[in-house]
C-alpha cells in the first residue's frame, strides 16, 4: 500500500465503534471494521491534512486503492476522498467511477457517489464533456446493473434540489425505467428521492 492507503487504513482500524450497521451494509459481502461514518470522514480529512497538495492522479490512484479491499470503511473513504477533491475531476473520471459504482452494491456507498461526486462533476464540466458525461448516464440508465440505474437518477439530485439541472431529462429516464415488467425497488427508490424534491419547487 501507498503511505496515504496505510496512514487512512490503519487510523480506520483503530476507530472501531461496535456499532450495529444502521444501512443495508449488513446484507452485502463486504467487511467492516465497525468505524462510524463520522470516523471516516475525520480519518479521510487528517490524511489530507497530513499528505497535502494531492494531485488528481494521486487523488484518482488512491481512491483506487482504498476501494480495492472489499472493506466498508476503505470504500466509504474513497468516496468522501472523491467528495473532497470533486473539483479535481474531469470526465474521464466517469469510468474510474462507473467500476465503484458497480461493485458498489449499497445505498451508502452508490448514492453519496451519485449526488455528491458524480452530480457535481458533470455540473462544472463545459458543455461539450457534459454531453460526453451524459452520454455515459443515458448508458448506465439503460444497464442491466440496478445501481448504474440508481446512480444515473440520483446524479442530478443536487441540482434538481437547487432549481438547476434536467427534470424532463430525468422525467424520460424514470418513465423508461418503470415502464419495464420488473421494475427493481433500488430503482424506484431512487425515482421517489427525486419526485419527493422536484415536488417542493413544481407542486
Amino acid at each position: 500500500m501507498t503511505e496515504a492507503a496505510e496512514f487512512i487504513d490503519a487510523a480506520l482500524q483503530r476507530e472501531t465503534s461496535w456499532s450495529p450497521p444502521n444501512d443495508d451494509r449488513d446484507s452485502s459481502s463486504l467487511a467492516s471494521y465497525g468505524a462510524s461514518v463520522g470516523a471516516v470522514r475525520g480519518t479521510v480529512r487528517d490524511a489530507l491534512r497530513k499528505f497535502r497538495g494531492l494531485t488528481h492522479d494521486e487523488i484518482t490512484a488512491l481512491a483506487t486503492e482504498l476501494w480495492s479491499v472489499a472493506v466498508f470503511e476503505r470504500r466509504l473513504s474513497a468516496v468522501v476522498l472523491l467528495q473532497s477533491n470533486v473539483a479535481l475531476l474531469t470526465v474521464t473520471d466517469l469510468t474510474r467511477i462507473e467500476g465503484f459504482v458497480r461493485d458498489g452494491r449499497v445505498r451508502s456507498l452508490v448514492d453519496p457517489l451519485a449526488t455528491d461526486v458524480i452530480g457535481p462533476l458533470v455540473e462544472r464540466l463545459d458543455d461539450a464533456a457534459r454531453a460526453r458525461a451524459h452520454v455515459a448516464l443515458d448508458r448506465w440508465a439503460t444497464e442491466n446493473n440496478v445501481w448504474l440505474r440508481r446512480a444515473a437518477l440520483l446524479s442530478p439530485l443536487r441540482a434538481l434540489r437547487a432549481g438547476r439541472g434536467d427534470p424532463d431529462r430525468f422525467a424520460r429516464q424514470a418513465r423508461a425505467m418503470l415502464a419495464e415488467p420488473y421494475a427493481s425497488d433500488i430503482v424506484s427508490e431512487a425515482i421517489d428521492t427525486v419526485l419527493d424534491e422536484l415536488a417542493k419547487l413544481r407542486p
